[in-house]
């Protein structure tokens, strides 16, 4: 397995948790500077995966490399190339941000003369300049995301985790933190491995994605590839009366697989990426049922999940259990 110093390698990973596999034999590369999304529901091993990875959890089985260093070997080399923002952020919520920049920048070894200028520079980025001397405890839940991303970077890390980070948040704090992640990456050459539930997040950021399911890695390359993989666009139809919704859903079955869309509509998946919307219509108007709306939906991250998997992406979440509770990480 060839290491790289900014990249990641991973061989035969397992983790168990007694009678539980949660992360079952994966192989991933993560290439120097690139975005790697990992798409899953709750329970998949997303977490698992990235708790190995930073060190927080020794593996059961296989290898892993961060920044050219074993994981399991090396922890600490590895813990001082990296950054993480995890699902849960530690912040103590009588603290300012101001004041928890000041213990990360101490806690990371940054010269005294550097500290405020670092703290300072890091708030501003993530847009909390304004906010900087106020108590956590008063922070809405986007602003502790922003701080902890502002945490994770303290250091300068080659390689950053982000563990699902904008889980919960609003649509502008979101667009915020993706415009930060883009921009780490692309300007100054971070490699990020971004773990998340949301298909737009991955399709806006990724350079390449995995989706794992149940342990496995069931796909992985770039989101465009893996769309056209699939190739197979979806037609929604709403029908003029709502009362036909049951005999337009036979119907759309002639043309491939009925998905969900919303409780008002019915889609089909067609069978083939090649679709002729004329003779849907006609069958339609063979059979007297108007079309109040009609959309034609090109393939979407969420149908190569559903490919791979035979779930959507959200119904798998809501069904799905977390991940087991981690064990102490062994030093």
């Amino acid at each position: 397995m060839v290491a790289d110093r900014n990249g990641i390698e991973v061989a035969g990973l397992v983790r168990r948790f007694k009678d539980v596999v949660a992360v079952d034999g994966i192989d991933l590369t993560v290439a120097p500077g690139e975005i790697y999304g990992f798409l899953g529901p709750n329970g998949a091993g997303k977490s698992t995966t990235v708790h190995m990875l930073t060190t927080l959890l020794p593996p059961s089985a296989g290898k892993a490399t961060v920044a050219g260093f074993d994981v399991v070997k090396n922890g600490p080399a590895v813990r001082r190339a990296i950054g993480a923002a995890l699902q849960e952020a530690a912040l103590d919520p009588l603290l300012t941000g101001r004041d928890h920049m000041r213990l990360q920048t101490a806690l990371h070894g940054i010269p005294r003369h550097e500290r405020a200028e670092r703290g300072d520079e890091l708030l501003e980025r993530v847009g909390l300049s304004l906010a900087a001397d106020r108590r956590v405890r008063t922070y809405s839940g986007g602003m502790k995301r922003r701080l902890d991303l502002a945490l994770a970077l303290v250091h300068r890390p080659r390689i950053l985790f982000l563990d699902e980070p904008t889980t919960g948040l609003d649509p502008q704090s979101r667009n915020a933190l993706w415009g930060e992640v883009g921009r780490l990456a692309k300007e100054e050459g971070v490699t990020v491995f971004l773990t998340t539930q949301y298909l737009e997040e991955a399709d806006v950021l990724a350079d390449r994605v995995g989706i794992i399911d149940h342990g496995h890695i069931v796909a992985e390359g770039t989101p465009t590839d893996l769309k056209a993989e699939i190739g197979r666009p979806t037609v929604e139809i709403t029908p003029a009366d709502p009362e036909q919704r049951d005999r337009v859903a036979d119907i759309l079955r002639r043309f491939g697989e009925l998905v969900q869309v919303s409780p008002d509509s019915v889609a089909v998946r067609c069978a083939h990426g090649d679709l002729d919307l004329a003779e849907i219509i006609r069958a339609l108007d063979v059979e007297g049922l108007p079309v109040a709306n009609l959309q034609l939906h090109a393939p979407s991250l969420d149908d190569v999940f559903l490919e791979k998997t035979g779930r959507t992406l959200e119904g798998a979440a809501a069904e799905a259990e977390t991940d087991p509770e981690p064990e102490p990480a062994r030093r």
